[in-house]
């Protein structure tokens, strides 16, 4: 297979930049870019395979940006004539215009991931084999699973980016995910558990020999917890939000909100705030790419732009945004490698990498043992947020009532509603164990969807209203 994926139009590479070049002419930014994936997936449902999936998908996207107006057209086809369809579509936004062409990024010669593709290894046969082997596990583990659920996903990227100038860049993107899910019951009563973990890493890093038994032992766990669980008070009481996972709490209430494009166009609830304390001191958020093999995580950007360590909120002080290349130019900043696309049928925008909360001083029983009687929140389900207002809901998947300075009895049904940046000034205790989420985040904007990382350290809030089933 070639994976220089200019050579899979039916004209020569030479051709394909001249018709670039003269089309993005005038622009101010603008670039061709390639894409070629192959994704497979396997699920393993109510004690037999349910699906398995192959595919391979290629195309381009050609851009072209002139202040605030984008131009864009994308096809399937890698031939000249979808090429030279494309290039009229776009060129209407620079026509007669003119302007100055941006800066090329600058390079990287620093790989975050290898470029090896993981959907070989294990094989198929293996994989579905590993499936049937946690089915089994989990239900002679416990008479009271009623259902699991395992799944196994591996997708393959390569993504290049010509610009007018000529520069090139390229990435090659594994990435792979491994989910269990399990239903447990007692009577007429059905609780669920799950547990994922996955990066830009192969299924040996995590699926060596018997490693699976963790997770399928962590989401079995959760079940008979919630299963055990009773209905979670209402009202207003101080929270601890457990490390890892509850970061996407932060990544909904708080991240979208420090993305460019929001701001730039003042619908964020952190519009206007830069240089202004918006969080309580002693947070500190970062938007990081660089960290090795995470999901998040970056070469560079769907731009060309290298990912970065980038420093959002320091000790309570709003101090960055995520930018991409055309935000960050209309703002007078710079690019910060967060300039995102789902795919090739899809323009770039500010997005989130790896984004969490640096650690504090305090340990996790510190802070437990200083709340009277409050809720402790290990892991959060679905949620809802409202960008301007900095609004949000949030439902917790595992729950307890900490009474006296002690974690007691399970709660299901538990809500955590509140402001976004109101609720950073509730954060009185910040924790010493600072981690990411297991590598399962995935983000959804404006129709796109990339993968993510989220987290934080253990955290204290007071005065946070709970939802519950129980008054």
């Amino acid at each position: 297979m070639k994976t220089d994926l200019l050579s899979k139009f039916d004209i020569s590479a030479a051709n394909v930049e001249t018709l670039v070049s003269e089309t993005l002419r005038g622009a101010e930014d603008g670039e061709l870019y390639l894409e070629y994936s192959e994704s497979e997936s396997l699920t393993f449902d109510n004690g037999r395979l349910k699906g398995g999936s192959f595919g391979t998908d290629q195309g381009f996207g050609l851009r072209a940006v002139s202040g605030e107006t984008v131009g864009y057209a994308h096809s399937g086809e890698m031939s000249e004539a979808a090429l030279k369809r494309a290039a009229d579509a776009v060129s209407v936004v620079v026509s007669g215009r003119g302007g100055t062409y941006a800066a090329a990024p600058s390079g990287t010669n620093r790989q975050r991931y290898g470029s090896d593709n993981p959907i070989g290894a294990p094989t198929f046969e293996e994989k579905a084999a590993l499936l049937a082997d946690i089915d089994s596990y989990l239900r002679a583990k416990d008479s009271k699973v009623r259902q699991v659920t395992a799944s196994i996903t591996a997708a393959w990227k390569v993504v290049e980016i010509l610009r007018a100038d000529g520069q090139r860049y390229r990435d090659v993107r594994p990435m792979t995910r491994f989910n269990i899910s399990v239903v447990a019951g007692d009577g007429d009563r059905q609780e669920s558990g799950s547990y994922g973990i996955g990066g830009r890493k192969p299924f040996a890093d995590f699926l060596i020999g018997d490693s699976w038994k963790t997770g399928a032992d962590e989401a079995l766990r959760q079940a008979l917890v919630n299963l055990e669980a009773i209905d979670a008070p209402a009202g207003t009481m101080d929270v601890v939000l457990g490390s890892g996972w509850p970061g996407v709490m932060l990544h909904e209430a708080v991240g979208h909100g420090l993305e460019g494009d929001f701001n730039r166009k003042k619908t964020s609830a952190f519009a206007g705030l830069m240089g202004e304390m918006v969080a309580a001191p002693g947070v500190t958020v970062v938007d990081d790419g660089t960290i090795d093999l995470a999901r998040g995580s970056l070469t560079i950007d769907d731009e060309g732009t290298p990912s970065a360590y980038n420093v959002l909120i320091e000790n309570g002080r709003l101090v960055g945004y995520m930018q991409d290349r055309q935000n960050a130019r209309l703002m007078g900043m710079k690019p910060t490698g967060n300039g995102r696309r789902e795919s090739y049928e899809h323009q770039p925008m500010p997005r989130m990498t790896n984004t969490y909360m640096l650690s504090g001083s305090q340990t996790p029983e510190e802070i437990i043992a200083s709340v009277k009687r409050g809720l402790y929140a290990v892991a959060f389900g679905g949620g809802q947020v409202d960008i301007t207002s900095g609004k949000f809901v949030f439902g917790c998947t595992e729950a307890y009532m900490i009474e006296d300075g002690k974690i007691t009895v399970p709660v299901k049904g538990a809500m955590l509603i509140g402001n976004g940046p109101e609720a950073m000034r509730r954060i009185t205790m910040v924790g010493n164990d600072s981690r990411l989420d297991t590598g399962v985040g995935n983000c959804g904007k404006a129709g796109q969807w990339v993968p993510v990382g989220v987290g934080q350290p253990h955290l204290r809030m007071n005065e946070v209203t709970v939802g519950g089933t129980k008054a």
